[in-house]
């Protein structure tokens, strides 16, 4: 199977597992459709591909510790979608699970995500015990307090916030989770994968600002222009939307270079530039604005 398969395999087998005849069936179905169909997955992605370039044994469990961090980010969505924060009703191009499904329904399919990442990542593990605590301790740090992804939500909370404070853990934290796990589940040296997401995190941050104020609700596939009309921090409104743009490009150019030197960096830097280019299009920056001059990753 390829990258892709090994991802969605992963997912499936994690979220059949919380379906039964016994259990609520429109819990259930408010689970799965958050989870598919999916966006990207570009940190699942991420973990296989610094697994592979770290010379993995065992790419399985590397796909489960991708899979749980996109559950995480699943469980995310599903809560920042809710009335007290985003009131949205629409995600990736379709009803949000609280579109869907209501609100108290959307809590817990999200609160069932949390738990079901951390149980699919376990059984994963099972083959490897040396390695599951690393694991699961990355995977934890990355949503939890004091600069997991719920800090990043917490912040909004907060009368005042250091944009990259609240970047690096609304978005980052994850992104650091998959490189390290991605590392971690090689059996490898997982300090020099973190510095690649964080720059990565923090450009996925820019890149959301920019595409906030520069695309509709259409092509988003959720509601535009959150940042301004709920107040929250963003790049696009403290750089201005052709400062935020030459900050991502220099973000992405950042994390193309940290990349350690291994068999899989070129594969790794392609991964990189792609995305770089699907966030935030070139042809999209000409017609906004035509003054700036954008740096290839």
């Amino acid at each position: 199977m390829d990258n892709s398969e090994l991802i969605e395999a992963a997912l499936e087998a994690a979220i059949a597992a919380q379906e039964a005849p016994e259990g609520p069936p429109r819990l259930a179905a408010a689970i799965r459709h958050s989870v598919f169909p999916g966006g990207a997955r570009i940190r699942p992605h991420l973990t296989l591909a610094v697994a592979q370039a770290c010379g993995a044994d065992d790419v399985s469990l590397a796909a489960a510790a991708g899979a749980a961090i996109e559950l995480m980010h699943c469980a995310s969505l599903v809560h920042d979608d809710l009335p007290c924060f985003d009131n949205a009703t629409t995600r990736r191009g379709r009803p949000s699970v609280f579109g869907a499904y209501g609100e108290r329904l959307a809590v817990l399919a999200g609160d069932a995500l949390i738990v079901t990442a951390f149980q699919s990542l376990a059984v994963a593990a099972s083959k490897n015990p040396d390695r599951m605590g690393p694991l699961m301790g990355t995977v934890a740090a990355g949503v939890a307090a004091p600069s997991g992804i719920v800090a990043g939500q917490a912040w909004e909370c907060e009368p005042r916030v250091a944009l990259t404070a609240y970047q690096r853990a609304k978005t980052g934290a994850l992104f650091v989770a998959a490189t390290v796990a991605g590392a971690q589940a090689a059996g490898a040296a997982s300090a020099p994968w973190r510095a690649l997401g964080e720059w990565l995190g923090e450009a996925y941050q820019v890149a959301d600002d920019i595409r906030d104020v520069a695309m509709d609700s259409e092509q988003l596939g959720k509601p535009g222009g959150q940042d301004a009309a709920l107040g929250r921090p963003s790049s696009a409104a403290e750089l201005g939307l052709s400062g935020a743009i030459q900050y991502f490009d220099q973000l992405i150019a950042y994390a193309s270079a940290s990349i350690p030197s291994c068999r899989g960096s070129a594969q790794l830097r392609t991964l990189v530039r792609q995305e770089s280019r699907r966030l935030v299009p070139v042809e999209l920056t000409r017609k906004l604005v035509p003054s700036v001059t954008r740096i290839s990753a």
